[in-house]
């Protein structure tokens, strides 16, 4: 209802009442009917019009019948709440300067019992929250000078075609919250003057075609709470000066943009309380005089996508608020917004908003972030840093730092430029998408994953059967999209199961898991839960090095590696890392020649596998006394050029760091290049992508760190191998 009270407000402005012209009632010396209250009180005519009307109240007095003797100059008559079923014309006899009559929450149960053709002057009537149940032909045929009709919050449940013959100067309609099951255009024939029309609140799940094309004056419309779950290409078309467009609190999944393309006049746009999942590409395009954007109070909103909202140029509002899950937003999401001033985006999931995002408003002003579970790195040091053009922040006091653990509790405003890093780790929110989810058999579903990093992330999906998917891959029933959604066509129980979305950047990677269930698929789900034989092989072994694989029938997230070297206990001979769903490839390095190895794979609390391995020796290097100077000065050449190599991918370790690298075991998780392990070194090229540093505990839910990345500090070099 806030929202539609805003509305309201909006198109008040918009037809120019002026509060500053209002002033206080004034007594009025006349005869008054027994107890009414008359007044000389303000008055705005529908158009504008301010006036100092002579009215007459008798609100309140359980009257069953107009109160005799009222004074003829009267021009507004306000009987709400009372108890008037009819009304006849003789009971307004004389009042020939009547404007406006307000029979609001009395007992009228049909049209009929109001009997007044006579009244000229007459341009407002009030009939709202009554018990009227129908609307015949013709129903106000003696109101010919009617600018205003309120039948809001009756029992409508039908209106003949031509129930508003002889309306022809009306320009407001209330029809909002009645029972009305179809809006039917034949209505609208009979008003080509109208300028406001609000019938939300009836149970209409549906607009027809062309639904509005007779009301081509209509300024304003309000289709709120009517439990609209699409709107057609073609059900706005002919509101040609349409400015103000209300779809509050119905049952939209995603954005109308082709019907909205039809409203080349539109300014105002409120798509609040809707179950819309994402704002793609192009929703918001070209839309050229939109001025104010309303996505507020989506409980499933998640992402607004890459050139989501574009080229509106006079958008100086956009409210995206109270969205308990949206945690992404583009980097690219706005794009020629050159009039953009205000920018509210409070009380969401987000973790972030992009530099990209602020520098592509140009003429931002002011924005809100407060109440966002804001971490304070590399994403969000804008708001440190010098700029020729600050944004003010709304709440400053009430935006904080909720991560790194350092910064918690900080004021975003307050943490300097420095304390913020200069790369940061994938996160995917944890409102992203469920834990759990259950789906009908044969329904379609999109599983969306989103993650803001520096550098960008990749995505991808490991499905039950521990295979991965990566983005424009389909497979069966699979399909993973660019942005990182999965779609699954069809489910069948033979989908059920558990799934895994991965982001991973250079710095490291985050998980996030769920439970899929299809109706009917108990045993399907429960042969996808079986252990599955994950044998551990050694593809490849040198002085140095191992190449392990293993084949994974199944997803496990919380998988991890371990070894441990001539059977030691000692804890500095154990070394483990973790395994990131979807792997089945692993570069063993840094390891001793001529060593026994235990290496073990652990797949689930009681599920390890493990091979015993050792290392070649390390060949003999025999002297040679008949090195020549050629061949000694193009020996100490190579170590030269093998010592500037070393040196430039060490340059950012400490001494002692490269030390604890050389005597440190390290681990690769290899690339989709490297999978087949065919080749071995030195003909494969290594791959140096750093283990991920973090990931998402199938059980907790909590971030791991990495152990072996510890000595790297923020962000580990990218040449070590």
């Amino acid at each position: 209802m806030k929202n539609i009270s805003m509305f309201l407000l909006q198109i008040q402005f918009l037809l120019g009442v002026a509060s500053s012209l209002v002033i206080h009632s004034m007594p009025w010396r006349v005869p008054c009917p027994h107890q009414c209250v008359c007044q000389i009180k303000p008055w705005y005519s529908p158009q504008s019009v301010y006036k100092e009307a002579p009215t007459v109240d008798c609100n309140d007095l359980l009257l069953t019948k107009l109160p005799a003797s009222l004074p003829p100059e009267t021009q507004t008559l306000r009987l709400q709440s009372n108890l008037i079923s009819s009304l006849d014309q003789s009971e307004l006899q004389g009042l020939v300067n009547l404007t406006e009559l307000d029979l609001s929450q009395n007992s009228f149960s049909s049209t009929r019992h109001l009997r007044i053709t006579d009244l000229p002057a007459l341009l407002s009537l009030h009939m709202e929250e009554n018990q009227l149940r129908h609307l015949p032909d013709a129903a106000f045929s003696g109101l010919s000078g009617l600018q205003e009709l309120y039948l809001n919050h009756n029992r409508l449940r039908s209106i003949s075609p031509g129930a508003f013959k002889g309306l022809d100067k009306l320009l407001r309609l209330h029809l909002n919250s009645n029972r009305l099951v179809v809006i039917d255009r034949r209505w609208f024939h009979a008003l080509p003057q109208l300028e406001v029309l609000m019938i939300g609140g009836n149970p209409v799940d549906s607009i027809q075609d062309l639904n509005f094309k007779p009301l081509g004056s209509l300024r304003s419309l309000v289709l709120a709470g009517m439990g609209l779950r699409e709107i057609s290409e073609r059900a706005l078309e002919g509101l040609f000066n349409l400015e103000s467009i209300s779809f509050y609190d119905n049952r939209l999944t995603k954005v109308p943009k082709e019907a909205l393309q039809k409203l080349p006049g539109l300014k105002f746009l409120d798509l609040n309380k809707n179950p819309i999942q994402l704002v793609q590409r192009g929703d918001f395009k070209d839309m050229l005089h939109l001025k104010e954007l309303g996505l507020n109070n989506m409980d499933e909103l998640v992402a607004i996508e890459h050139s989501a909202i574009d080229n509106l140029p006079e958008l100086t509002k956009l409210e995206i608020t109270n969205n308990p899950r949206l945690s992404y937003i583009h980097p690219q999401a706005f794009q020629r917004l050159s009039s953009m001033e205000s920018l509210m985006l409070n009380s969401n999931a987000l973790s972030a908003l992009h530099r990209q995002t602020v520098r592509s408003l140009p003429n931002l002003q002011e924005i809100s972030l407060h109440t966002n579970p804001i971490r304070c790195d590399c994403l969000i040091r804008w708001v440190g840093a010098d700029n020729d053009k600050p944004v003010r922040f709304i709440e400053p006091q009430s935006t904080f730092c909720s991560e790194p653990p350092e910064l918690k509790a900080r004021r975003v405003k307050e943490v300097s430029f420095r304390e913020m890093a200069d790369s940061c780790l994938p996160l995917i929110a944890p409102s992203m998408f469920p834990s759990y989810i259950q789906v009908k058999h044969g329904e379609n579903i999109a599983l969306h994953c989103r993650a803001l990093a520096e550098p960008e992330p990749s995505i991808y999906w490991v499905i039950p059967k521990g295979m991965r998917l990566s983005p424009s891959i389909s497979y069966g029933r699979y399909r993973v999209l660019t942005e990182g959604t999965l779609e699954i066509s069809g489910v069948t129980p033979e989908e059920a199961g558990f799934y895994t979305c991965v982001a991973q950047n250079l710095v490291g990677a985050d998980t996030r898991s769920l439970t899929l269930k299809v109706e009917g698929a108990g045993r399907a789900y429960k042969a996808s839960m079986q252990k599955s034989e994950d044998n551990l092989e050694v593809r490849d072994i040198s002085e140095r090095y191992a190449l392990l694989s293993w084949q994974a029938g199944r997803n496990v997230p919380a998988a991890h590696l371990s070894w441990l070297a001539n059977g030691s206990l000692e804890d500095h001979h154990r070394h483990s890392t973790r395994i990131l769903a979807g792997t089945q490839g692993f570069n063993l390095t840094r390891l001793q020649p001529g060593t026994h190895y235990k290496v073990c794979l652990h797949m689930g609390p009681n599920e390890t596998s493990c091979i015993h391995l050792r290392t070649k020796e390390a060949p003999v290097v025999t002297s040679s006394p008949d090195l020549t100077p050629a061949v000694l000065l193009a020996v100490s050449a190579l170590l030269l050029l093998l010592a500037a190599r070393t040196c430039q991918s060490s340059a950012s370790l400490s001494w002692k760091d490269q030390m604890m690298e050389f005597e440190k075991p390290h681990t690769t998780i290899l690339s989709d290049e490297a999978k087949g392990f065919m080749v071995p070194p030195p003909y494969l090229k290594q791959v140096c992508q750093p283990s991920p540093s973090k990931f998402s505990s199938e059980e907790s839910g909590k971030e791991i760190s990495y152990p072996h990345l510890g000595q790297y500090g923020k962000e580990p070099p990218k040449e070590v191998c």
